[in-house]
């Protein structure tokens, strides 16, 4: 299973799930997930929460997708190593959480998320996920 390829996620050697956490800083293309070989990432939640007691911080969340290869969709325009936004620049109040991501969606092997704020250590990410593993 490779970065050109989806593999058929229903006969996988292993599925594990977790949640991980990420202090974000301001540099907005740090890589906080990639995905290995042989790998499928089926994000499950995604949440930002501001831990400021004051200030309002910006949050950015993107896609780099190492293959664009569409596996059979048509009208298709996915650029591989461009960046794909969940969140631009959005707003994230003092005290508050922006849920980023409730609904599915997956990684291939060589995606990257990646992720950043407009101030250091005012924002943290928590993402939930499972990893579908195809190795042999």
């Amino acid at each position: 299973m490779g970065a050109s390829s989806s593999p058929d996620i229903t006969d996988v050697s292993s599925l594990y799930g977790t949640t991980v956490g990420f202090a974000l800083t301001i540099t907005v293309t740090t890589d906080l997930i990639t995905v290995s070989t042989d790998k499928i990432v089926k994000i499950n939640t995604m949440m930002v929460s501001n831990i400021d007691g004051t200030n309002s911080a910006d949050v950015t969340i993107a896609l780099v997708l190492a293959d664009a290869d569409p596996n059979g969709i048509t009208d298709f325009d996915v650029t591989s190593g461009q960046p794909w936004y969940l969140a631009k620049t959005v707003a994230v109040p003092a005290d508050s959480t922006l849920i980023v991501l409730d609904t599915p969606l997956f990684l291939r092997a060589g995606d990257v998320l990646e992720g950043g704020a407009s101030g250091n250590s005012d924002l943290q990410l928590v993402v939930s996920y499972e990893v579908y593993d195809d190795a042999s």
